[in-house]
């Protein structure tokens, strides 16, 4: 599931996205219509997609897209039914496409749909403090609180029993049952996902969501980025402390345990009842097993499998680490 809030502006022909991106030099079929923009898992034949490292060779040669925007040196690791359009950045070429198909997803200015709760539909559905604005297109379940100053801007599911502190911003985000969000948070903004091009830094359109999943609570002043491509999700009964971050397209599995000031990278993968202490890091395109514990300062750089104890910089086996620092 993409962002559900987000205009599609397609479907586009081939040659529009190639006199877009201004390459000219493809010999292909440039009448077929492209429907959207999707990662290499999740695309269909009616879709074009990306692929730029090898660390992800494996789902490319699966991807079922007809198009995919790549490099000379990768394009043989993608299946035949896949026409290659070769660029020299991939990434920057995916955030024209992108923006192309959902320009409304580039920017994320303050919310000018707001209206102060007193004059919407949900004054008399939910317990709100002082100074509660509600965008357009908002849904809030039974039985829910709103903190003083709270700001639930556009594009925002709120489910049953769901307690959202004072001053947070919310948006772009489906929330669903029994979600405890606590002081200061903002969740579903763009996260920081831009590329130096042409002396100036050209901004990563973002089209994915927050979905946070039954039971979990979220700490005071902590940031949870929406997804670019996919979806940031953060899994059942899952906590998280004060001063979190947690960047775009991360995914964090079910009875997973997160201390403060911890800080994951975008599209690591963190697996479930996984515990992480106080003001560890966890690099990007990470893939963190199910049962693992990450000791408090830890710095992990590269993927961690199942039912491990790693702590230091670089983490590594806890029983090494202490070895290594009597």
């Amino acid at each position: 599931m993409n962002n559900p809030f987000f205009k599609n502006h397609g479907p586009f022909k081939v040659s529009e996205i190639l006199d877009f991106l201004g390459i000219n030099n493809h010999d292909f079929n440039k009448n077929f219509e492209i429907q959207n923009i999707k990662d290499l898992m999740t695309s269909t034949e009616n879709d074009i997609t990306f692929f730029h490292s090898k660390k992800y060779k494996n789902i490319a040669r699966k991807t079922k897209a007809t198009f995919c925007i790549t490099t000379e040196a990768l394009k043989s690791e993608l299946p035949e039914s896949c026409n290659t359009i070769i660029v020299d950045n991939v990434l920057i070429y995916t955030s024209k496409v992108t923006s192309l198909f959902y320009p409304d997803s580039i920017n994320d200015d303050f919310d000018e749909t707001v209206n102060n709760i007193n004059d919407t539909n949900f004054n008399d559905k939910v317990s709100y403090g002082k100074n509660v604005l509600i965008g357009k297109n908002v849904s809030i379940g039974v039985n829910c609180k709103l903190g003083h100053n709270t700001i639930i801007e556009k594009n925002v599911v709120i489910g049953d029993n769901c307690s959202i502190g004072s001053n947070n911003v919310i948006r772009n985000s489906i929330i669903k049952n029994n979600v405890k969000i606590l002081d200061n948070c903002v969740i579903g903004k763009h996260g920081f996902g831009f590329f130096p091009f042409e002396n100036k830094n050209l901004r990563y359109p973002h089209i994915g969501i927050v979905l946070i999943e039954d039971n979990c609570e979220i700490g005071c002043n902590s940031t949870i980025d929406r997804g670019s491509m996919s979806n940031t999700i953060i899994g059942e009964n899952t906590y998280l402390d004060n001063q979190i971050h947690i960047a775009h397209n991360v995914k964090i599995g079910k009875n997973t345990i997160l201390a403060g000031q911890v800080g994951i990278a975008g599209s690591s993968i963190i697996g479930e009842n996984v515990k992480i202490g106080g003001q560890a890091g966890i690099s990007g395109h990470l893939k963190i097993g199910n049962n693992v514990e990450i000791g408090g300062g830890s710095g992990v750089i590269r993927d961690i499998p199942d039912n491990t104890k790693v702590m230091g910089y670089p983490a590594k086996n806890i029983k090494e680490f202490l070895r290594n620092n009597k």
